[in-house]
Order: structure tokens, then sequence, then C-alpha cells
């Protein structure tokens, strides 16, 4: 099977999944660009990597991007929890249990099917897909994919009005 995934330039699908802290996380929701980011197991090395270096970098994602991010795998909520405090994550990671949301984005499955893909869509504030990062060997180069796009779109904002410019004509 090798249908592609959600494609840049399309919607992503909406959906709602519940993080490590019970909150229930709505995609349409979230307002703001998204980086949303599916990875294969809690707690294994290369997620483990991965989540650690989103963490590192989501004041910067927030601050910087007015963006947000989520991390979404197979596992249940428990094993969210344990993932999070372990590593005191402070982003959302959702419990996709049964592979629902990825089989929506259709995320490729990787090392010859046998394993759910490690995959990356960064979304606008309308939750159109602008990039799609696909690398399951290297987990953190997926931060510094996805801060580029971000950067992309923030320059490519238009600036914000100054309320004042009009009483200076």
């Amino acid at each position: 099977q090798t249908q592609l995934n959600l494609a840049v330039g399309e919607t992503a699908p909406d959906f709602a999944l519940t993080d490590q802290n019970g909150k229930v996380v709505k995609r349409s929701s979230i307002k703001k660009p998204l980086v949303v980011y599916f990875y294969p197991a809690d707690a294994t090395p290369g997620c483990t990597v991965q989540a650690e270096s989103f963490n590192a970098q989501i004041e910067q994602i927030r601050k910087e991007y007015g963006a947000d991010l989520v991390g979404i795998s197979g596992q249940d909520v428990e094993s969210k929890q344990a993932f999070a405090k372990d590593l005191g994550l402070t982003f959302s990671i959702l419990a996709d249990e049964d592979n629902e949301v990825r089989t929506a984005f259709n995320v490729p499955k990787a090392a010859f099917g046998f394993l759910p893909g490690r995959v990356t869509y960064v979304l606008d504030k309308n939750g159109e897909c602008l990039s799609v990062y696909n690398n399951l060997a290297d987990a953190k180069s997926h931060v510094t994919a996805s801060t580029e796009v971000l950067a992309e779109l923030k320059a490519s904002a238009p600036a914000p009005s100054n309320p004042f410019s009009n009483l200076f004509k």
C-alpha cells in the first residue's frame, strides 16, 4: 500500500484525542499554526530523542512562531503520562489508541510496513498542510524541519499593523 499521506495544500482531518493530562485536544480548536508529529511508540530510543528535541524547542515554537505542537502515537493515556513525566514534556502527546487519526492522515508506514511511520506535518492556522517530513531514522531532524517551515510562515505573514499609524498621517 503506497497510498500517499496528507499532502501539502490539503486541509488536515480534524481530530480530538486525549493527552497525557487527560485533556482533549481538538485540532480545529487550535487557531494557530500546529506541528503534528506522529511517532511509532512511547519510550523507545528514537521517540525519546524526538520528544526531548521538540521539548527543548517548544518555547521558541510558541513564542517566536506563535505556533503549537502535538505528538501522536498509538499507546494509551497511561503510557503517555509515564512518557511525558519521565521526560518532563510541556506539550501534549496524544493517545491515538485505535490509530484512527494516523489512518485519517494516511501516515505512511516505515521499515517496509512493519513500523508505524515517524512523520511530521506542519499545519497553518486554518489546518492547511504546509509541509510533510518523513524520516524514521533521524528523529531529531524533525524539529529543525518544523521550525524552518514555521520561520518561513512567519516571514511571509503580513506585519501586524500599527494601530497608531493613522494618527501620524
